[in-house]
């Protein structure tokens, strides 16, 4: 067995006060500790630490401590024993052993102490115990606990501070950009802004990520192609970025440009939003909006889903009809709110069967009409799943940055500055909701004076006309 020269004593209830804040940030490990006087092995802070990066530690606080440093452990896997011999595990971090994203750094967390680990198969629960051995907590109680404390700290990575997940917290408002989501695509998109050259630059970037020329599906389809999720949601991130290369080169396009305090996106314009807010280059969000249009669309052929704009009706008559449309049906075809668009317009999901129940019972309950839309699953419900695996992936692998200006979820209607909160909102949001009505009803009440959709379509503009007729907004169109 490997060992840690300073810990000198393979003692239960070993107590270690070497706090992070002494040791190199960009390597700090956690490693390692005793089972019944055995010394199991260590586990560096490997995919996760409390839910941010591998190389971001927690702000130590004087109740803060881990288990060794960089400069007496070495990279070691987790070996996990059951009995005295038998091992179980000897890749990985603990994460992944218990079933669980947060690192077992948990176990340093206030001064709880490891005194037995407890596994009975690959996925068991972990037992941990408190320095006296008086308070055992289960692992998920454990992450709970760490989750807590993680969200009143500010992180580091390596020596240089970012800020907490706060400091968009008091935001202005007064010009938003505004950039649309799958369904808004339209054979001829694109067309007219890669006149622009720095807009046709950003197609022919495209061309050499994606692998085939997406300004011909743009501009040529077929439709059903462009309409497909592994292209459309491609096309319309791509697009929407040259409307804001051609308003660039437009006159006086530039000062718009830097008057944006603001932007958001519909669902996909999410990650638009986030590009241009500097989180990440247009390069990488488009591997990741082409990894989850891929994600999305296997999970959709799985599971064989729709969705349907219910008009007419507010968000609670829509609930009884999804209510309604879900008496008899199956888990798995079975309907729910989607998309909270606007007063009047909202987006229902779920199985084909759940859909059809919508659309048959929707002149019972007074509404307007129900379309279809052109998406082929069931967006932004728990039947997307299995698309969040991938993307949590692609998202842990890809640098992100503080925006430069607010992002405002469409999981919970709010800006975040945490690059590890913004990833995981948006492994989220596949999933979720999305809380579009809150979002422009919380802008116009921070007193939003103009504001532009920048893309194919004009349905944010719709949108927003809804909510308030005296808002004005201009379309940067394709």
């Amino acid at each position: 067995m490997p060992h840690c020269p300073r810990i000198k004593k393979k003692s239960v209830y070993q107590k270690v006060h070497e706090s992070l804040k002494n040791h190199d940030q960009s390597d700090a490990s956690v490693s390692p500790f005793c089972m019944t006087n055995k010394f199991i092995g260590g586990v560096r802070v490997m995919q996760y630490f409390a839910g941010s990066p591998a190389n971001t530690i927690l702000r130590s606080s004087p109740s803060l401590h881990a288990v060794g440093c960089s400069s007496c452990t070495r990279p070691y896997s987790w070996t996990v024993y059951q009995g005295k011999n038998r091992k179980i595990s000897s890749k990985g971090s603990m994460a992944a052993v218990c079933g669980t994203r947060i690192s077992c750094a948990t176990t340093e967390i206030a001064g709880t102490y490891v005194n037995s680990l407890q596994s009975k198969s690959l996925h068991s629960r972990c037992s941990f115990f408190s320095a006296r051995g008086q308070q055992k907590l289960q692992f998920p109680d454990l992450c709970k606990s760490l989750h807590a404390t993680r969200t009143r700290m500010s992180v580091a990575v390596g020596r240089e501070a970012l800020s907490s997940d706060t400091l968009f917290a008091d935001y202005k408002a007064s010009c938003a950009f505004f950039f649309p989501g799958q369904g808004a695509q339209a054979i001829g998109m694109g067309k007219e802004a890669a006149k622009v050259p720095a807009a046709l630059e950003l197609f022919n970037k495209a061309y050499d990520i994606l692998g085939y020329d997406l300004m011909d599906v743009c501009v040529n389809g077929p439709k059903e192609k462009l309409d497909s999720t592994v292209i459309s949601q491609p096309a319309i991130y791509v697009s929407s970025l040259a409307a804001v290369e051609a308003l660039r080169a437009d006159n006086k396009g530039q000062d718009i440009i830097d008057s944006v305090d603001v932007t958001c996106g519909l669902s996909l314009g999410e990650y638009t939003a986030l590009a241009f807010a500097g989180v990440f280059s247009f390069e990488d969000g488009l591997k990741l909006v082409k990894l989850r249009g891929e994600a999305m669309q296997a999970a959709a052929d799985a599971t064989q889903g729709s969705m349907a704009s219910v008009i007419g009706l507010d968000s609670e008559k829509v609930q009884a009809l999804c209510d309604a449309a879900n008496e008899d049906l199956a888990e798995g075809e079975r309907v729910q709110i989607a998309n909270y668009l606007c007063n009047g317009n909202y987006v229902v999901s779920g199985g084909i069967k759940g859909v059809e129940a919508v659309e048959a019972k929707a002149k019972s309950f007074k509404a307007r009409m129900v379309v279809r839309l052109a998406v082929a699953g069931a967006f932004h419900t728990r039947l997307m799943a299995s698309a969040v695996p991938k993307l949590e992936e692609a998202l842990s692998a890809t640098t992100f940055n503080i925006p430069k200006i607010p992002v405002i979820s469409n999981v919970d209607a709010k800006p975040h500055s945490d690059p590890s909160v913004i990833k995981a909102i948006l492994s989220q949001q596949v999933t979720s909701p999305v809380q579009w009505e809150a979002t422009l009803k919380t802008l116009l009440g921070k007193g939003l004076q103009n504001s532009y959709e920048l893309g194919p379509g004009k349905v944010i503009a719709g949108l927003l006309k809804r909510t308030d007729k005296t808002a004005t907004i201009e379309n940067i169109s394709v």
